[in-house]
Parts: structure tokens; C-alpha cells; sequence
């Protein structure tokens, strides 16, 4: 049994628990949370009695995305944030490696269910939508509003479950949609009021756990191969190269000079307005 900062792990029956636990933050990622999502997806896969994993947040949101205040807002390098000229093979192997922690849950061979309340946005809908099957509350609200700047989705799971033309509608805007909506696309599964929404997620998961280990490892690793065939690595290699240009272009620099004159709150509070990014202008010309 791992140990775990960011998250809690349980066992009840044939259903494991993986819960995001910095509700204090609304479930932000820090680097040790994609790890430990990995962990604990290993755990129940090697565990025989587990059959279904049921991945959720504590508190009021799901996951808020990653937690980049203190990355935004502070003069220093880190493989993410570097310095001109940056060298882009430091941010991918970062960015990938949470990436590819956060597709565990895609890859397990037992099927994953998100349980979003709250909000799941910007990296938390990546960790959202890596799971087989998501259920929202009707009010919670998912999309990936860094595609507006500083971001770009490394997982490249919005067009494999929406296709190109809603794809495109959510990250050519970086809007967010309520869980109605999601479902209504058929990006999610199902949408409940969320009061509902702890039993709508256990009667999923029971009647998933009472099918055989092997028929669920099967479906699932026939119905992923095709997502393969379809080229999914090649366009998260892709994704995760354009996250960190978008991080290190002339627009992203200005955001994080922004952010670190105004605030990380007052830079994503205007990226998000709608106002034209100014891109070339100094932060300085943007008050």
C-alpha cells in the first residue's frame, strides 16, 4: 500500500476510490499528483478483488487544473516557465510525464469513472476526460480555458470525444460548458443534479464491477486500440510540443509578465474576458 500526499485511495468491495484530496485549493495539481494517480491506478489494477475505479475530488470541485499561481507570478525558471532562449525538450519531457501519469487511468485495464462536481478545467478536465467514462453534475462546469493562452491539452482528448467541430468550439474560445451541455454533446455520460450525483456514480460502477475482470479488460483494451489506430499517441506528442510553445510565444511571455505585475487571478480574469490577447505589446502598454 503506497503512501499518498495528494490523494486518498479506499477500497470498498469491488470498487476502488482514487480521491484528489487538496480541496483547500479545489483539487489543484501539483507535481506529485499525476504520480501518485498513477500509483494508485497500479494499485487496483494489481488487485484482485477491484474490479471498477471510481476516480473523484474531495470537497467542492472536482480538479481546478494545475496549480500555477506561484509558477505564474514568480521571476524564476522552472522546466515550464523557462528563460529565453528555452529548450523545448525540457518542458515536453515534463509535461509528457504528466501526461502520461494522467493516462494511466485511459490505459488501466480496469475502467475508470470521473465523479465531477464542481468545476474539472484546464489540466483537471485532462485528468477528467483520461477516465472511460465521465458523469457530471448538472451545474459543474468543464472546459480548457488556458487554449486561450498558455495551454494546450497535452491528453488531445476533447476532439477523440467530441469530435473536430465541438472540439474546435471549445478550445478555439477556451469556453466552459455545464454538465447539461456536456452530455447533451456527448462528452460526458451522464448529468444529474448533484445531489444525485454520488448514487448516479455507485449504481454505474456496481453494475460494472458484477462483469467478469477479463470481459472488462477485453472490451476495454478493443474499444482503446481503435482510439490507437486512429493515431492518439502521435497527437498527444503533438499536443504536449504545442502546450510548452504556447507557454514560451510571444503571447505566453506576455502572460507571465502579466501575471507577474497584476497577479496570477487578474491575468487568467482577463485572458478569460474575451478582450484581444495583446501578444507583441509590453504588459506595460496593457493597463
Amino acid at each position: 500500500m503506497a503512501d499518498f500526499d495528494t490523494i486518498r485511495y479506499a477500497v470498498d468491495g469491488r470498487i476502488a476510490r482514487i480521491t484528489l484530496n487538496r480541496p483547500e485549493r479545489l483539487n489543484a495539481i501539483v507535481p506529485a499528483m499525476p504520480r501518485e494517480i498513477r500509483l494508485a491506478v497500479e494499485q487496483a489494477n494489481a488487485d484482485d478483488a477491484v474490479h471498477v475505479i471510481v476516480l473523484e475530488g474531495a470537497g467542492r470541485a472536482f480538479c481546478a487544473g494545475y496549480d500555477l499561481k506561484d509558477f505564474a507570478e514568480a521571476d524564476i525558471d522552472s522546466p515550464c516557465t523557462q528563460s529565453m532562449p528555452w529548450d523545448p525538450m525540457i518542458d515536453f519531457r515534463t509535461m509528457k510525464g504528466f501526461t502520461d501519469d494522467f493516462f494511466s487511468l485511459w490505459r488501466s485495464y480496469k475502467p475508470t469513472i470521473a465523479k465531477v462536481q464542481g468545476f474539472a478545467v484546464a489540466g483537471g478536465s485532462d485528468i477528467a476526460l483520461c477516465c472511460d467514462l465521465v458523469v457530471m453534475a448538472e451545474d459543474a462546469k468543464i472546459g480548457y480555458m488556458p487554449a486561450r493562452v498558455w495551454g494546450c491539452p497535452t491528453t488531445a482528448m476533447w476532439v477523440y470525444r467530441l469530435g473536430a467541430e465541438k472540439a474546435k468550439r471549445m478550445l478555439l474560445t477556451g469556453d466552459t460548458i455545464d454538465g447539461r451541455t456536456a452530455k447533451d454533446w456527448g462528452l460526458v455520460i451522464d448529468a444529474v443534479p448533484e445531489a444525485e450525483l454520488e448514487g448516479a456514480v455507485t449504481k454505474l460502477a456496481e453494475r460494472m464491477a458484477g462483469v467478469p475482470k477479463n470481459q472488462l479488460m477485453m472490451q476495454k483494451l478493443m474499444i482503446n486500440q481503435a482510439y490507437d489506430n486512429m493515431g492518439l499517441a502521435n497527437t498527444q506528442m503533438i499536443a504536449t510540443l504545442f502546450d510548452g510553445i504556447t507557454r514560451h510565444s510571444p503571447e505566453g511571455q506576455w502572460f507571465k509578465h502579466y501575471a507577474e505585475e497584476k497577479g496570477f487571478h487578474e491575468a487568467v480574469r482577463l485572458r478569460d474576458s474575451g478582450e484581444p490577447i495583446p501578444g507583441s505589446k509590453s504588459y506595460k502598454d496593457y493597463e
